[in-house]
């Protein structure tokens, strides 16, 4: 006879089974749910582990975390790291920065000046001038043609790859309402 890994309350059980049969999860969601559920059956580590696709010490892992939280196991823990900084709002401000006539005194924006000068404005407590050269290459979608601003007279910002961000500055004016024109 087999050790039963885990014993899920009807109502835990239940809960499993409408989750796998939406079939709206994740793949990790979906593998875990169906763990538990052979975990209760009496199916073995091993078994359960070869049966989802992962390492025998996962399943484990699985059951003692259902153990301790319930079907808050199924669910991804938070990731951890730097929460991000600089918001959508103040990258549109930058990049409107940017796309501005460069300070007395310079023929162009550059990187580390485009920094201290954010953060002068208040735009952000501090940024380096490598944020801002990420900032400036994002572009998600190419923009229409008809809503494009055209820059012929402007300088490209050099970039420490050798690319320049003269294309970043023919952004949507709608976007960018703070550019002057």
């Amino acid at each position: 006879m087999t050790k039963q890994q885990v014993r899920l309350s009807e109502a835990d059980r239940s809960d499993l089974e409408s989750l796998i049969s939406k079939g709206k999860q994740s793949i990790r969601v979906y593998r875990r749910a169906i763990g538990l559920l052979e975990l209760d059956q009496g199916k073995s580590l091993g078994e359960v582990a070869k049966t989802v696709g992962v390492t025998p010490t996962t399943v484990s892992n699985w059951r003692d975390k259902y153990k301790e939280i319930g079907l808050g196991c199924l669910q991804d823990a938070p990731r951890s790291g730097r929460p991000i900084e600089i918001s959508g709002e103040q990258r549109v401000q930058i990049t409107a920065l940017a796309c501005s006539e460069a300070p007395e005194g310079h023929a162009r924006w550059e990187l580390r000046l485009l920094a201290d000068k954010v953060v002068e404005l208040g735009y952000c407590e501090h940024i380096s001038h490598t944020q801002v050269s990420n900032i400036l290459k994002k572009r998600t979608q190419a923009s229409p043609e008809e809503d494009l601003v055209h820059w012929q007279d402007r300088c490209p910002i050099p970039v420490a790859d050798g690319t320049s961000t003269l294309a970043l500055c023919a952004t949507l004016r709608s976007t960018i309402s703070g550019c002057l024109f």
